[in-house]
């Protein structure tokens, strides 16, 4: 079957998450990717909404974290305040989704301002949830597509700390955890030990020109750089007739 290229981002992305992952999940592709992934191979996975409902198990996607689908067949409805405190800042979360107008090179991501911070091209919507995302949950996930300006060598505001300078500058600031892959409509990128991004996969069809193209700086390549998986038919039947039947998200309507 053919597929757009936010399914196989949708599909790469569910494919990092485990059985046993409880999942700060956001809107949008991260809710499309976590109910492919609960669908499929991570029955077990438990997902957790920003309004304050955890166990979610939405039967259609939701239009925003306050969505009142959320809260049906939810394990537990917690006040927004009470799921950052003793779930999300008690370290209690294994993965987060992120996403910003900036991705640098060590993972740090910038969704406050372009340009100086005091004189702003352009101010953003800044943090909301995703700095303490950043912060405590033990692995982040971007996915989101790939073009020079949103990949910077370095970004113009740390809003939500990658690997900050490298891993230890992420220790030095007491974090632990980090960014374990950034997904993009080109490939598949991860971290080396130094906490630099490099290319793991190329999607089918995209090429590593492509890549530097549209990347900020020199990035690297992994020694043997994978072809990322396609999509399988029961992966794209989900996402097609259960989760996003109009196309919404993934481009694509049957």
């Amino acid at each position: 079957m053919t597929y757009t290229n936010s399914e196989l981002m949708v599909v790469s992305a569910a494919r990092e998450l485990t059985d046993d992952d409880s999942v700060l999940v956001g809107i949008g592709m991260p809710n499309l990717a976590c109910n492919v992934a609960k669908r499929t191979h991570a029955p077990g996975l438990q997902m957790m909404y920003e309004s304050g409902t955890i166990g979610s198990n939405p039967e259609s996607p939701p239009l925003s974290i306050g969505d009142p689908g959320l809260a049906s067949g939810a394990l537990s409805i917690e006040p927004m305040a009470n799921g950052f405190n003793y779930y999300l800042q008690a370290n209690r979360l294994d993965v987060g989704f992120l996403g910003g107008a900036q991705i640098d090179k060590h993972g740090n991501i910038n969704s406050t301002v372009i340009g100086d911070y005091d004189d702003p091209a352009v101010r953003l919507p800044g943090s909301g949830g995703a700095c303490e995302i950043a912060c405590h949950v033990d692995r982040t996930l971007v996915v989101t597509p790939h073009s020079e300006r949103r990949f910077p060598e370095e970004v113009d505001f740390i809003t939500s700390p990658g690997f900050v300078g490298g891993r230890e500058g992420r220790r030095e600031l007491g974090l632990e955890g980090g960014p374990e892959a950034i997904i993009t409509d080109l490939a598949v990128c991860r971290f080396d030990e130094a906490g630099e991004m490099y290319v793991d996969s190329l999607h089918p069809e995209a090429t590593r020109e492509e890549v530097r193209e549209n990347t900020g700086w020199d990035i690297a390549f992994a020694d043997d750089v994978k072809t990322t998986p396609e999509p399988d038919d029961e992966e794209l039947r989900i996402i097609r007739e259960d989760l996003d039947p109009d196309g919404q998200y993934t481009g694509r309507s049957e």
